[in-house]
């Protein structure tokens, strides 16, 4: 099996935290990876050796400067009452609602959703917010969030 429910998942808190709970439709599509799974997700798409965004190594590729085009303030949209993800990262990611998506918050915690879903609860997600990237199955943009409160968009190598 490739995933947990979502009662095994150790953050299920963040979906359904009372001040921003998702529903129960949307949460059947947020589905946490096991660590099996997400370690493999992770090494394929994101760094061989590095356990975390803290630890990115100049080889793996979010450390590449070249493959980030701008970078963006998330935090005042995310503490806003609207919903939307920043403007600026809805022009960057040109994707259809029901591309599935991979929230990495490191090698061993990784979500699968929609796109749709996502950007309706991209503040769920970011309850933690200590360097996850995101990514979309067979596409070249990405995300790469920071505890500042800015996201890099730009392009996997």
């Amino acid at each position: 099996m490739s995933y947990l429910t979502l009662d095994e998942y150790q953050r299920k808190w963040i979906f359904t935290h009372q001040s921003m709970p998702v529903p129960d439709a949307d949460l059947e599509a947020i589905k946490p990876m096991t660590q099996l799974r997400a370690s493999q997700l992770w090494q394929e798409n994101i760094s061989v050796q590095s356990p975390d965004a803290d630890r990115f190594s100049s080889s793996d590729w979010p450390m590449k400067e070249s493959n980030w085009k701008e970078t963006v303030s998330w935090m005042s949209e995310w503490e806003s009452d609207e919903a939307d993800l920043p403007e600026e990262v809805l022009a960057f990611i040109d994707w259809q609602d029901d591309v599935t998506v991979y929230f990495c918050y490191e090698k061993y915690n990784v979500i699968e959703t929609k796109w749709s879903i996502f950007k309706k609860h991209w503040k769920n997600f970011l309850f933690y917010d200590d360097g996850p990237v995101l990514i979309g199955r067979r596409r070249k943009e990405a995300l790469w969030f920071d505890s500042k409160g800015n996201v890099k968009l730009g392009h996997r190598s």
